[in-house]
């Protein structure tokens, strides 16, 4: 027996997962033979995951204005990150893993023994919500997690981070296409995999692992794939962002007040209040004031000439750098502004073709739209074949291969 394995991400809707909303495709009569692994508040768990470090990072703020009072609703408002991830698992398709049939109850079997190691599989990303649904057309696992890092060095020591959390775990980003995010998914399907072989099913590896979708909802992984690797970029860039900005606020509460002034020269000139090259000597018996100025004072104002010299140069160094950091990371954020915007538009766009989806679902059934677009696929198909065919009546040369164009076609074909 051969089957795909789906790994894709959810809405994440709690309330649809824990049957607490019913939607249009529920068969309710199915629901007692769902299963619920865990069903936990999440504002609580932000409370167990990340309490002891916000009170850690309160401590250390000299300003009330740069203290967090609640991190869940900084997360929840915040746009670098997001407040938890959901990720669906599915072994097979309606067609040969439908909920009511035996296959159905070995895919049931499969997930609920992938399941029960998920968590210690991956200790930085938090479960709070896991169900195993059985009344929807194929048997499917839904587990909502929240992602977090520890011993940071901005913000919280303890924080939200899918990129950071992953990499904690072992999954450091490559190439676009090769995400943290990309190689988990990768690793989760080697585990479901090793699952199913202890129960006889052979993982079918398909192109993109996700042919059985439908063409619109094969879209919409696709888009929120992307999206979800945009948020990535927006978290990274974001946290540099954060740790320039915190510098330079760190500098401004040292130069704010009167007595951190003091502090910082104090701590900065005791080398030369202290040392002999840099104190004026009391002159020599005999020496005449000539003499003093000359092979005395002249020296040493020289001396302290080189040092404001060296200090004033370090400082415009250090400013230089300091303005070139900050165009490259406002140039960054506009770039990040930019991403952010079209996919906003794609997202959009997305959500008309899913409602247009939904409309016909509605007016033709689920299972005629399913039939329709089964029909289209398989037409595709017979059409990519028929035209390989007449190609070869043209030959493989790229000039009569060029012939084949669409009106050609109908010529043809005609």
């Amino acid at each position: 027996m051969k089957r795909t394995i789906s790994v894709m991400l959810g809405k994440g809707s709690t309330n649809h997962n824990s049957r607490q909303f019913i939607a249009s495709n529920i068969d309710s009569d199915r629901s007692q033979f769902n299963k619920s692994y865990c069903n936990i508040s999440i504002k609580d768990l932000y409370h167990e995951l990340f309490d002891d470090a916000l009170q850690r990072y309160n401590a250390k703020q000299t300003r009330t204005d740069r203290c967090i009072n609640d991190y869940y609703e900084k997360i929840r408002t915040a746009k670098q990150e997001k407040l938890f991830y959901e990720v669906i698992f599915q072994v097979g398709n309606m067609e040969n893993m439908a909920s009511k049939s035996a296959d159905g109850q070995l895919a049931a079997k499969v997930l609920s023994e992938f399941m029960s190691s998920f968590q210690e599989r991956n200790p930085y990303l938090k479960v709070f919500s896991a169900h195993l649904h059985m009344d929807e057309a194929t048997p499917h696992l839904h587990v909502d997690f929240i992602p977090f890092t520890t011993g940071s060095k901005r913000g919280l020591d303890t924080r939200v981070s899918l990129k950071q959390a992953l990499a904690k775990q072992g999954f450091t980003g490559g190439t676009r296409g090769d995400t943290e995010w990309n190689q988990w998914v990768r690793s989760e399907k080697e585990q479901l995999s090793q699952v199913m072989e202890r129960h006889g099913i052979e993982w079918e590896q398909l192109g993109t692992h996700e042919e059985h979708l439908s063409v619109v909802d094969y879209k919409k992984v696709q888009r929120v794939k992307e999206v979800a690797a945009l948020e990535e970029t927006i978290s990274s860039k974001q946290e540099e962002l954060d740790n320039f900005l915190s510098r330079l606020v760190d500098i401004q509460d040292q130069l704010q007040t009167a007595e951190s002034k003091e502090r910082f020269i104090a701590q900065n000139a005791s080398h030369y209040d202290n040392d002999p090259e840099y104190q004026l000597p009391e002159p020599k018996p005999l020496m005449t004031a000539k003499g003093y100025r000359e092979k005395v004072a002249a020296p040493l104002v020289q001396k302290l000439k080189n040092v404001i010299r060296s200090i004033l140069s370090q400082f415009f160094e250090k400013t230089r750098e300091l303005m070139m950091e900050l165009d490259r990371a406002n140039s960054q954020i506009r770039s990040l502004y930019k991403r952010l915007e079209i996919s906003e538009v794609k997202g959009e766009r997305l959500q008309g073709i899913e409602k247009d989806y939904n409309r016909l679902r509605r007016f033709l059934g689920g299972d005629k739209t399913d039939e329709i677009i089964g029909e289209v696929k398989v037409q595709e198909i017979a059409d990519k074949t028929k035209g390989v065919r007449k190609s070869e009546v043209f030959g493989r040369g790229s000039e009569r291969t060029a012939i084949w164009t669409i009106a050609g076609k109908q010529d043809y074909e005609r």
